[in-house]
């Protein structure tokens, strides 16, 4: 490797050109990178003699010099963004310039564009000093020629960029703009192939640009340190398609979709800042050509799947009954689900299920989601049940393992009941919930073929919401108004749907009920039992909301397997059948009290914990243990499965335990000799308890 401090228009003004390698992100700077950039030029300008500006690092490959020729094509690694955003400033200085010859006393348009746009000399590609990969590089072509962009294309970042310094630049300005540009430095950093490990070197570099995504750094990674010709045809045959697949989503959704195929392939769930060393730890091992190859088929693979999941309204899924229930899903916002049903969705392709059986899981996903929601159940602890469903999975009967997956849940992780479900759907004031439309669409749509769009109707309190009712709507719910309106006014027997809700406002029911638009006279379902109704009272809105819950049953059903049915899928009741509490010699006397004291104060902490007896000590879990305890002679030691510097600890009496064997799971080590300590080591273990369930 070789670095050194380089004037940057000298830099750029010898025979070269630099090309962006295929598998770098393409040009990514706005305007607001821009606009920085701009001020920077302007204020080093107006600075004292000799002063300078650091743009940062341009690190390229050097030709190797058995294929040196007249232009040397050398591969930039990093610092593509601010070469082609001062290439953008050159242009739109070279054009003010060309409409005002005089306005550079030191130099001319023709002098701009031969010393740092242009291989003079040269034709064809080789005659621009920069070369873009393939969603810029007609864009750029187009904007060194003076060629205007095609009306129907949307436009890029490279003519966005280089319009707003076309507008920033004036006639007032030009000069010292110049001054600027002749100020900024960069550091010449040329790597020698087959010597220096660009990625390393890429990986440490400071780049004071746009921070790379998770998924650069990943494409960037898997295709750096391929031969030229196998970069192409690994970017070409699997990673362009990708991008395609997810289009103007890619940048916004490819992070969250590689976390969510870790999480698949690996059974754990990286952070999303961590995706791409999660990655590389997941093709550790995976160094020659063909193993990228089939990882990146793989990963293209999963990539279809997920978009139909994520973004069926791109309807790469053909099925219309698929597509739907995915769209259902996505306004349900059950993200955590999905690596779970990329699962199915593979299993579908593979004709491990039918179609028929995928919407089954699918509407059984939705039923668990949405009942959670609505009886309130804490959803933490969703991505973690997701993660781990598909190991439970039996494919000779898919969906019957699904259903006892989920009907033996308890505690936090439960499919709510019928009762439980219905008692919420009728009381919650559902108005206020995020959820709302999403509920009221499903309640209306359920068994249509033909599906209403709901988005283009506004929801109706058929008891207003004024405090100050009329005294129509006063005579209507009896002496007992007040109450009624505070108890029932945002629950689902009193909301409804209609397009005329400035028209029907505070209105009497009568009036809302026979006018034009009314609800005897409107097309929605929802509708229909309310303009049954001669009075809207309490016993109106209890009637329809118990119409509405029962529909709801049918709409988001729990699993109902017999326990015939269950049976072989619960697990069984001993542990491991091998080792019992007896095997402890020190839980005797007065260390057994103890322990069996603290065993019922764990157990008490939730009906999901689960104790197993190990070889050398007793874990209580929930899918991962929280607390470990190893009976000693004088005392209980428990490892806390949480990271230290979660714990909050006002005794200190937690040891940091990071780096040191230890039988038990965790960071944290605590003792428990005394039942005086008792309330204050529970204090710590619920920390952990809690620590599990959330993450």
């Amino acid at each position: 490797m070789k670095a050194k401090q380089a004037n940057l228009l000298k830099f750029l003004q010898t025979s070269k050109q630099f090309i962006i390698p295929i598998y770098q992100r393409t040009y990514s700077w706005h305007e607001s990178q821009c606009n920085q950039l701009f001020t920077d030029i302007l204020s080093v300008s107006h600075a004292e003699e000799g002063a300078g500006h650091f743009v940062g690092s341009v690190v390229y490959f050097e030709q190797d010099q058995h294929n040196a020729s007249e232009v040397p094509e050398l591969l930039i690694i990093d610092g593509q963004q601010r070469v082609t955003t001062l290439t953008l400033l050159l242009a739109a200085l070279a054009e003010l310039v060309q409409q005002h010859p005089s306005l550079l006393e030191s130099t001319s348009a023709t002098k701009l564009k031969n010393y740092y746009l242009f291989n003079a000399e040269e034709d064809g590609a080789l005659r621009y000093k920069l070369m873009l990969t393939r969603g810029d590089k007609q864009a750029l072509i187009d904007v060194l020629e003076g060629h205007s962009s095609p009306p129907v294309e949307v436009p890029s970042n490279v003519r966005r960029n280089y319009d707003y310094f076309r507008q920033r630049l004036t006639v007032d300005n030009a000069k010292a703009v110049y001054a600027g540009l002749q100020r900024l430095f960069i550091v010449d950093v040329a790597l020698e192939r087959g010597v220096d490990n660009p990625q390393l070197i890429f990986e440490s570099m400071n780049s004071t640009g746009l921070a790379l995504s998770q998924a650069d750094l990943i494409r960037n990674y898997v295709l750096m340190g391929q031969q030229p010709k196998v970069q192409t045809r690994l970017y070409e045959h699997y990673w362009f398609p990708m991008e395609q697949l997810f289009g103007e989503h890619y940048a916004g959704l490819f992070d969250w979709f590689v976390r969510d195929y870790l999480t698949v392939r690996t059974g754990t769930i990286p952070r999303i800042d961590d995706v791409y060393t999660s990655y590389k730890a997941f093709l550790k091992g995976s160094a020659t050509p063909l193993a990228i190859e089939e990882k990146l088929r793989e990963l293209h693979r999963y990539a279809g799947l997920y978009v139909r999941i994520v973004l069926p309204e791109l309807k790469h899924e053909k099925d219309q009954q698929l597509r739907q229930a995915y769209a259902d899903l996505l306004e349900l916002r059950a993200d955590t689900a999905t690596p779970f049903l990329l699962e199915v969705y593979a299993d579908y392709l593979d004709e491990h299920l039918s179609k028929e059986e995928h919407l089954q899981v699918v509407r059984m996903v939705e039923a668990y989601v949405f009942r959670r929601v609505i009886c309130g159940i804490p959803t933490n602890s969703l991505n973690k049940t997701f993660a781990a469903l598909g190991r439970l999975v039996r494919k000779n009967r898919y969906v019957e393992s699904v259903a006892a997956a989920f009907q033996l849940k308890d505690s936090y992780r439960r499919f709510p009941s019928d009762a439980e479900f219905r008692r919420e759907f009728q009381q919650r004031d559902l108005y206020n919930m995020r959820l709302r439309n999403y509920l009221l669409e499903r309640l209306e749509n359920f068994g249509r073929k033909e599906r209403v769009p709901v988005d283009e109707y506004t929801i109706e309190h058929i008891l207003p919401q004024n405090e100050n009712l009329s005294k129509a709507w006063r005579e209507e719910l009896g002496p007992d108004w007040r109450r009624i309106q505070e108890e029932y006014l945002h629950t689902i027997g009193n909301l409804t749907l209609t397009g005329y809700n400035s028209k029907l406002s505070d209105k009497p029911f009568e009036y809302k009920k026979t006018v034009e638009g009314g609800f005897a006279d409107s097309p929605i379902r929802l509708n229909a039992s309310v303009a049954k109704e001669e009075q809207w009272n309490e016993d109106a809105i209890l009637r329809r909301g118990q119409a509405l819950a029962s529909k709801a049953l049918k709409i988001w059903p729990a699993p109902s397997l017999s326990e015939a049915e269950l049976a072989p899928y619960r697990e069984p009741e001993t542990t491991d059948g091998t080792y019992k509490l007896e095997q402890f010699a020190f839980l005797n006397g007065e260390m057994g009290d103890l322990f069996n004291a603290f065993e019922k104060r764990v157990l008490n902490l939730d009906t999901s914990v689960k104790q197993e007896v190990k070889k050398l000590y007793v874990a209580f879990k929930l899918d991962t243990n929280f607390v470990d305890v190893v009976p000693q002679k004088s005392r209980l030691r428990l490892s806390l499965n949480l990271p230290f510097d979660e714990i909050r600890d006002p005794r200190n009496l937690c040891k940091d335990v990071r780096g040191l064997g230890r039988w038990g799971n965790g960071d944290v080590e605590v003792g428990l000799a005394s039942f005086n300590d008792l309330d204050d080591v529970m204090h710590l273990v619920r920390q952990a308890y809690d620590w599990q369930s959330e993450n």
